[in-house]
């Protein structure tokens, strides 16, 4: 997207071939999904397999004593197929479709490899289906993937399919975007909370979020003790522990006290006081007597190994070495990068609480990032796992218990029948996928545990669209009484929508990505990249340094610390790497974010050189004005880049780059509202939510949808007026909304600010009317009616005798006539008792008449039983009626007060009424002046006349209103199809 978009003109409007198919898919509308279906792709591709391959392996004692261990070695998602015992399928694959119409989940196999090992030695390999598990529609493994729009609609698709969601017992639903502190960066952090941790903590400390290959983040906090102390706090099974950071770094690496204290006070030589508290802090652990990494990992283990249920034949040593290993920054696997990492959290957190530098706002989306909906998707599918690990042993165990201790023993046979009686992992992804729900025993990292996906109703375009770019900071976060959370801040300009967000409880807290932010869903390998850095002056931890560490700055990538550039080559360096950034030179990743942080006098951020290259990061294109290309930026290096509006901003030497479109601050749905310049703040919010109330026509495929409601307006119409971006993203395709003629006036008595009046002739004629598409499922299938061989009791049906198939309204199959008219009270359905040949005829029982749209017969899964599953959808009229809330397009919301005939309405010379009476009191407080351009450019006699005198846009008879602001319109960058100009 940019700004050059070409705006169609009325000549290309009559050659669009309405009603035809195109060859290929909408790209803008398929951009709307694409973080959901990469993100899902990304754990499909490679990133399932390494979050199977970090579980730790499974090891335990028989009663005889042998010695079990099993290994998880891959993992992977097959596509969804029918049951292998179906006999009628016509083909092997499932469709979303169909999953939608009978009501059950889309789900794809999961297939495990696993190794056992007896008494050290390997016996075999387990290659076993072990659940079937919900599967994202237009992922790599759905079967709608690749698919053109005609063969799509020929599988009961939409044409413009988007997918990035996933289907649940019928419904759709979509995994929320979740704002997570940045990964693998300390954050200096105030929090007076901190102080109740213990004796003598104090609010300052630097926060690490380790995130590892299977994205599940370990919180590791280095906290500021009054002493001079600093202490690590880091979890395991939801449980914090304590322990102070020299022990840790002892235990990292098997060096002296001496080499500790040199790394640590590199660069502050002259900084007796921090000398003074490493010092103290050394001189603590050879009081505990700690003198060797040996006895601090023999320490560790000997106080952790309680906690961490490891075999019994695990030395302390072992045990410390887990500990250190999985809960101490995770995210790297060398000892020696989690020391060095350690010794940089350190020397910054004096250096915080010595105010020496700035904390790091947690709420600034500077330091944010986002939970992918396929991240937290395959981090509970990796937990279940290893829980599923965990009851292949409970069955072995069980199965032991029937044996005498010497007389059991574990073979291939016993091992497969101990795999038929594990738990049930398809039923725990579903219950997730449900609920939204998760049961975990670590808590996966996350501040909570419910709400974690929604329903994506279709409402109309614009709600369904929106729920795709929404990002929640949390339903922690809405019980706070402070308000710092929901702040937006100048950081997210560009990333996060500042007008679209709801009122109420949520404000703030649930934001939506503008139309142009992305997130990147791959990770790139970064070695290449330590390479290229070496080569361009770093010098690694190891070695000397270029010059004294006073004048070098540390050079960070991907949480790891590599190495140190001096200050003289640091900004040059910087440079090089974007334009190979941009350029695509030397394998640097277009996505990767690259940020030197400067020296200041002042207290601000701790200086460095920052690159990452990790998933899950914010991203947008902008002009990079050096290249003269489109460059991909993140939010943690926008901070330090000076980015223009127009060109007109620009300044030499100081500009680098430009904005794409004047509206890329706006998400999606916030572009689609005309003249949002024009209007007060508070009523683009407002459109941004009622827009999404509105009616429409939600989909196209009504006929192969079983939803429990959808709304459609009879007569949608195009807006005479809207921004490019509707053309843009085609929302022609299911409009929503309708055109009226409105007069402004107040009328009697109904002049309240939010009264409106609608005339009872256009509501005659059709005006806004509506129809409620309901299903019902009508199951055979419940309790008690089960015969023998598992087959239903009663059929669908009516007896030949059966007074003319109860009075003519159903037929023989039982079922009424497609179009018939229900009432309360009539006959609904006919089901005949297989066993006893009686009919039993049930009656239609809701208060609301409706008409009988559409009948479908359902089967089971297994294609084996008789009919005994119909979906019956009902066709319910939902017309105006007085109450109801209308609104335009600017968020001047007005509530039907009385139909008022025609005869009584208003009238122009030309003899014309108005659909709707509007309230002027409306008006004054909301200035919504964008309404009234909108107004004054339609193409209407009475509101040509209008303008002559309206205030203040004074208008000549030589220009009239209409043709003003129709070049108005054009100039502004608006679509124009009221009049030829």
């Amino acid at each position: 997207m940019s700004t050059h978009l070409k705006e169609p003109s009325l000549k290309d409007l009559t050659k669009k071939n309405y009603g035809k198919l195109n060859p290929q898919q909408h790209q803008p509308l398929q951009d709307l999904t694409k973080p959901h279906i990469d993100s899902f792709n990304a754990l499909i591709h490679g990133g399932l397999q390494r979050a199977i391959q970090t579980i730790p392996p499974l090891e335990f004692a028989l009663p005889n004593g042998d010695r079990v261990m099993f290994k998880m070695l891959d993992a992977h998602i097959s596509r969804p197929s029918v049951d292998p015992n179906n006999k009628f399928a016509q083909t092997l694959k499932v469709y979303p479709a169909e999953c939608r119409e009978r009501g059950v989940s889309y789900l794809g196999g999961l297939n495990i490899s696993m190794l056992w090992k007896l008494n050290g030695r390997v016996q075999d390999t387990v290659e076993k289906k072990i659940a079937d598990i919900p599967v994202m529609v237009k992922s790599d493994v759905c079967n709608l993937k690749g698919l053109s729009p005609e063969q799509l609609v020929q599988k009961g698709e939409e044409a413009e399919e988007m997918g990035g969601y996933f289907i649940c017992n019928g419904i759709e639903k979509i995994i929320r975007m979740l704002i997570m502190q940045r990964r693998n960066f300390p954050t200096c952090i105030v929090r007076p909370s901190w102080k109740n941790r213990g004796h003598q903590y104090t609010e300052y400390g630097v926060s690490l979020r380790s995130v590892g290959d299977d994205n599940i983040g370990v919180t590791n906090v280095l906290h500021y003790l009054s002493n001079g102390m600093a202490t690590l706090c880091f979890s395991h099974q939801k449980e914090m522990f304590f322990v102070p950071v020299i022990f840790i770094l002892k235990g990292l690496h098997n060096v002296t006290d001496k080499f500790i204290y040199d790394q640590l006070i590199r660069g502050k030589e002259h900084d007796s006081f921090y000398k003074g508290c490493v010092i103290a802090m050394l001189r603590h652990a050879l009081s505990e007597n700690l003198t060797s990494q040996k006895a601090v990992l023999k320490y560790i283990g000997q106080l952790f190994r309680v906690k961490l249920r490891l075999p019994e034949w695990y030395s302390d040593k072992l045990v410390g070495e887990f500990m250190l290993r999985h809960s101490v920054c995770v995210h790297l696997e060398n000892n020696v990068d989690k020391f060095n990492l350690l010794i940089y959290m350190t020397r910054k957190l004096y250096a915080f609480a010595k105010g020496e530098c700035a904390a790091e706002n947690a709420d600034n989306p500077m330091f944010q990032e986002l939970l992918l909906g396929g991240q937290l998707y395959g981090m509970i599918l990796k937990e279940k796992c290893q829980d599923w690990m965990v009851s292949v042993k409970s069955s072995i165990e069980r199965i032991a218990k029937n044996y005498k201790e010497q007389e059991f023993l574990l073979t291939v046979s016993t091992l497969s029948d101990a795999l038929r009686h594990t738990t049930n992992l398809s039923r725990s992804m579903e219950y997730f996928m449900a609920s939204g729900t998760v049961v975990s025993r670590s808590g996966l990292g996350l501040m909570q545990a419910t709400g974690l996906t929604v329903v994506a109703d279709k409402l109309n375009f614009f709600r369904y669209i929106s729920h795709f770019r929404c990002v929640h900071r949390g339903s922690f976060f809405s019980e706070m009484r402070t308000t710092a959370v929901r702040k937006l801040l100048p950081e997210a300009w560009g990333f996060l929508c500042p007008v679209h967000t709801p009122d109420g409880s949520p404000c703030g807290l649930l934001n939506h990505l503008t139309a142009l932010a992305g997130a990147v869903t791959t990770h790139h390998g970064n070695s290449h990249l330590a390479d290229l850095l070496f080569a361009m002056g770093t010098t690694p931890c190891h070695a000397p340094a270029m010059g004294p560490m006073s004048q070098c700055f540390t050079v960070f990538l991907d949480g790891r610390i590599l190495g140190y550039i001096h200050e003289d080559i640091a900004q040059s360096v910087e440079k090089r790497l974007r334009v190979m950034k941009v350029k695509g030179l030397n394998k640097v990743p277009p996505m990767s974010e690259i940020c030197l942080v400067p020296k200041t006098k002042f207290a601000s951020q701790y200086p460095g050189l920052y690159i990452f290259t990790s998933t899950a990061r914010m991203i947008r294109p902008v002009w990079n004005l050096a290249s003269d290309c489109k460059e991909w930026i993140g939010t943690f290096e926008q901070v330090y880049m000076d980015i223009c509006v127009t060109s007109a901003e620009a300044k030499q030497g100081v500009t680098t780059h430009k904005e794409l479109s004047e509206v890329s601050m706006l998400s999606t749905v916030a572009q689609f509202t005309p003249f949002s310049d024009f209007n007060q703040s508070p009523r683009n919010m407002y459109q941004c939510q009622m827009g999404k109330q509105t009616m429409g026509t939600p989909l196209h495929a009504i006929d192969h949808r079983s939803d429990n409601k959808l709304y459609k307006l009879q007569t949608p119409q195009s807006p005479i007026v809207r921004p490019v971006m509707y053309d843009h993203y085609n929302v022609d395709n299911y409009p929503l909304g309708t055109n009226a003629i409105v007069a402004v006036m107040s009328y009697t008595g109904y002049d309240m600010e939010d009264a409106m009046i609608l005339n009872k002739s256009s509501f005659e004629r059709g005006f806004a009317h509506a129809s409620v598409y309901k299903s019902q499922i009508i199951d055979l299938r419940g309790k008690g009616n089960h015969g023998r061989y598992n087959q239903p009791v009663e059929v669908f049906g009516c007896l030949p005798d059966n007074s003319d198939f109860v009075g003519g309204y159903l037929t023989k199959d039982g079922f009424p006539h497609i179009g018939t008219f229900l009432q309360k009270g009539r006959p609904f359905y006919s089901v005949i008792n297989v066993q006893t040949g009686q009919a039993r005829t049930v009656t239609y029982m809701l208060d609301e008449p409706a008409y009988i749209q559409q009948i479908k017969a359902l089967g089971d899964n297994t294609g084996t039983q008789e009919l005994c599953q119909v979906c019956v959808m009902l066709r319910v009229k939902r017309n105006p009626i007085i109450g109801d809330k209308f609104s335009s397009r600017h968020g001047q919301k007005g509530v039907c007060s009385m139909m008022w005939p025609v005869e009584n309405m208003p009238f122009t010379e030309s003899g014309m009424t108005p659909d709707i009476l509007f309230n002027p009191h409306g008006y004054p407080s909301r200035m919504t002046i964008g309404m009234m351009i909108e107004s004054m450019a339609g193409k209407s006699g009475a509101l040509h006349g209008i303008c002559h005198d309206a205030s203040p846009f004074q208008f000549s008879e030589e220009e009239p209103a209409i043709d003003y602001f129709g070049k108005l319109l054009v100039k502004a960058g608006y679509n124009y199809y009221g009049t030829e100009i």
